[in-house]
This record gives C-alpha cells, sequence and structure tokens, in this order.
C-alpha cells in the first residue's frame, strides 16, 4: 500500500508538465507566438506541425528506450530525476523573445521548441510509464491517477489565476513580462518534476525483452484496446487544444479586452482557471463515480457527453462582455466531464499496459504510455496549429516588422474572425466529444 507522500510526490510530476509547462504552451503559445514574439500565423502553424510530426518517432522511441532502463533508481525515475533540470532551463528559454529579425526568431522559435519537445518527451514519458511499476493493484492505480489530475489542475489554476497578476508585478513590455515567468514557471517545473522523481517508487519489475526488437511496435498495431485508447487520447487532447490555444483570441477580440468585474481581472488565463479547479474538485471525485457507474469505459463516455452538449449550449451565449458570467458558468460544467474523463484515460492505458504483457509475454509498459503522451501532444499541437490556420482564412494576420522587428497585426474580415474563434471554442469540441463516445463504445477492455 502506498503512502500518501508518494501518491503527492507522483502528482508533482503533472503538476510540473500538465500544470505548468504544458499549461502554458496550450493556453498561452498560439497568440505568445503571433501577437507578442512575431512570427506569423503560417509560421505558428508550421511549427506546431513540425515538432508534432517529431514527436511521432521521439515518444515510442523514448519509451523502448525506457523500457529497456536499468539503473540504480529503477527504470522509469532515472528519467525523471535527470531530465527535470533540462526541461526548467529549455522551457525558460522558450518564453524569451530574442533581439533578432524575423528569419532570426524563426529559427530560434523552431530551435527552442524542439528542444522542449524533446525534454518533455525525455521526462513525460518515463512518468506515464510509472503509474505501470508502482502497483499491481487496479484501485490504487486509479488513485495515483487521480491524484496526478488533481496536481495538473491544481497547479494549473494557480498557474493561470496568477499569470495576469504577475505580469503587472513584472512590468515593462509583454515580451519582458513572459521571459521573466518563464524563468519562475520553468524553475518551478524543474523543481516539482525532480520532487516526483525522488519521491516515488517501482515496486514491479517489468518483464523485460532479451534483445531490442521492432516486435514491441508491431504488436502495438495488433492491439485493439491500445488503438481505440490512443485516438481516444487524440481527442481528448483535440478537444482541449481547441478550447485553450483559442481562449486568448476569445477575449481579446470577441470581448475586446481583458474583462474586470469587482476587481477581479478576467483575461484569457483567468478565464480558463474557473475551469482548472472544476477539473480539480471532479478529478479526485473520478474514481467514485467511476465505481458508481460500474465501468471505466462507461464513465468516460458519460463525462464525455457532458462535455458535448455544454459545448453546443456555449455557441449561444451573445458574444458580449455582459455575459461574461454565463461564459464562465458554461466554462465550468464542461470541465465537470474533463475533470471526471482525465484520470481515466491514464488509468487506461495502464490495462491495456497489463493487457499487452499477458498477450505477448514481455512488458511494453514505456511504450503504450507513450503513446498516451505522443497523443497529448499531437492533439494539443495539431489543434493550435489548427487554430492559427483557421484564423488565417477568416482574416487574422500576423508577423514582424522587418524593419523595427515590432510585432503587427491585422484584421481583414472581423465579424468572420469572431465568428470562427466562437465556433473553434464551441462547435468544434462538440464534435469530437461526441466522436470520443462513439469510440470508447468499441473500445474492447469492459472494465
Amino acid at each position: 500500500m502506498a503512502k500518501l507522500s508518494e501518491k503527492i510526490g507522483y502528482a508533482l510530476g503533472d503538476a510540473a508538465a500538465g500544470g505548468i509547462t504544458w499549461k502554458v504552451m496550450s493556453i498561452a503559445f498560439p497568440l505568445f507566438f503571433t501577437n507578442i514574439f512575431g512570427l506569423t500565423v503560417a509560421d505558428a502553424a508550421a511549427l506546431m506541425l513540425v515538432a508534432r510530426l517529431f514527436d511521432v518517432i521521439t515518444d515510442p522511441l523514448m519509451g523502448a528506450i525506457a523500457d529497456r532502463t536499468q539503473s540504480r533508481w529503477g527504470t522509469y525515475r532515472p528519467w525523471i530525476i535527470f531530465g527535470a533540470i533540462p526541461l526548467g532551463v529549455i522551457f525558460a528559454l522558450l518564453l524569451h523573445t530574442p533581439d533578432l529579425g524575423p528569419a532570426g526568431k524563426r529559427i530560434y522559435a523552431y530551435s527552442m521548441y524542439l528542444l522542449m519537445m524533446v525534454a518533455y518527451t525525455a521526462v513525460n514519458v518515463p512518468y506515464g510509464s510509472l503509474l505501470g511499476v508502482m502497483t499491481p493493484d487496479d484501485n490504487e492505480k486509479n488513485e495515483f491517477s487521480s491524484f496526478r489530475m488533481v496536481g495538473a489542475y491544481a497547479m494549473g489554476f494557480v498557474t493561470l489565476l496568477s499569470f495576469p497578476y504577475l505580469q503587472k508585478l513584472v512590468g515593462g513590455t509583454p515580451a519582458h513580462q513572459y521571459s521573466v515567468l518563464g524563468a519562475i514557471l520553468g524553475g518551478l517545473a524543474a523543481l516539482g518534476t525532480l520532487a516526483c522523481g525522488l519521491l516515488t517508487k517501482e515496486r514491479l519489475k517489468p518483464v523485460r525483452a532479451e534483445k531490442f526488437s521492432f516486435k514491441p511496435f508491431a504488436d502495438l498495431f495488433r492491439n485493439k484496446p491500445w488503438i481505440y485508447l490512443t485516438l481516444v487520447g487524440i481527442c481528448t487532447n483535440f478537444f482541449n487544444g481547441f478550447r485553450y490555444a483559442v481562449a486568448g483570441y476569445l477575449l481579446e477580440y470577441c470581448l475586446h479586452g481583458d474583462v474586470t468585474v469587482s476587481g477581479l481581472i478576467i483575461n484569457y488565463t483567468v478565464f480558463m482557471t474557473f475551469g482548472e479547479v472544476t477539473c480539480m474538485v471532479f478529478g479526485g471525485l473520478s474514481p467514485a463515480f467511476t465505481r458508481w457507474v460500474g465501468a471505466k469505459h462507461r464513465a468516460f463516455s458519460i463525462a464525455a457527453l457532458i462535455c458535448a452538449v455544454t459545448s453546443i449550449l456555449f455557441f449561444f451565449i451573445p458574444m458580449d462582455p455582459k455575459f461574461i458570467w454565463l461564459m464562465v458558468a458554461m466554462v465550468i460544467l464542461t470541465s465537470v466531464g474533463i475533470g471526471l474523463y482525465s484520470p481515466l484515460l491514464w488509468s487506461m492505458y495502464a490495462d491495456v499496459a497489463d493487457y499487452a504483457t499477458e498477450k505477448n509475454g514481455t512488458s511494453s509498459t514505456g511504450l503504450i504510455f507513450s503513446s498516451g503522451t505522443m497523443a497529448q501532444k499531437f492533439g494539443s499541437a495539431i489543434s493550435g496549429a489548427l487554430v492559427a490556420t483557421f484564423l488565417g482564412l477568416a482574416g487574422f494576420i500576423s508577423g514582424s516588422d522587418p524593419v523595427t522587428g515590432q510585432t503587427v497585426v491585422t484584421i481583414t474580415n472581423e465579424p468572420a474572425v469572431q465568428k470562427m474563434i466562437w465556433s473553434i471554442f464551441s462547435l468544434f469540441p462538440a464534435a469530437i466529444a461526441l466522436l470520443i463516445m462513439l469510440l470508447l463504445r468499441l473500445y474492447p477492455i469492459k472494465k
């Protein structure tokens, strides 16, 4: 039976990765790259697409490498312990805007973003895989997964709520603010990741293959539970990715800037913070909800239905700051569904890993969990790239002045851009949630 301190330690891993680095990358980066860093919409979209194609190779490769690691710290923990500092440093550099021309900025952004993906993969794939070797008990896996989600959403809440106030405290230009906050948040991410590696334990020994081979990769595509669950994972991150990537544009161009209500500054990070705290609460309730419903796939489907209905309802809210609290209420209701299904995804990956070990005779836990991480990055970044592409098609143009280096944003068709933003935040995710429900009906592990 794992101690509470170990569960908290495991939660700190996703507090660092999901609550700080990935949350900022998902919500702030599209707007940061186009409106502050100075990339064109096309460059921002291409950057995220190239990084995702890169991850298609690095994520499963990292999973296979992690499965074969043997050290005094275990199989997966050494990657978490020794990857903590590089992760924090590269994240800080990624939020820095160098004093370069358009070409230099493009090279810097691509280099740092790809390095960030490597660092994130080297830490997060082993972190996800760790769940498969900490305990053999299925209920305890659900508890660890729930702690993980609560950690991610709790830190996401703190990060997003404090972001505009920290910007004011730092002062200076937006580029300077993001650079300083990148250093602060990068340091916190490094500390959380390191604490996770030191506080957790590996109790189970993976059944290792004798030599490296490509058979585990081939086995994945004969593993029906893995195929369906990976598609579900990609869809959940498309769902979140669309909403997070367009939230900044929604506040800026649909509601015409930050909304201040009774002294509370509601910018795009605070707007999504209401969802984070809801996800934290219902992520903690997810194991009890699953036991009440009777099966993981059934609980997941109900949660996806909540997301679909509330996303559709958001579309019909008037595009007016006077309705900000109605918008917040709908974000909260949508986040009830997200909070309920988020821990289930990783617990179900552990089921798929157990199924694969039983079927194939050797462990491919790291490889299977790497697909979860790949789905996370693929869904979030492709959705971010699509957001940039769709906004460009609607009439949103951004770039850097070749003489001054200053960021320039032009909107050629404001109503079309606003309607596109509103739809990306509501109708696009609703369609994804309905697809998740269909995939879960086909998912073969009914436990």
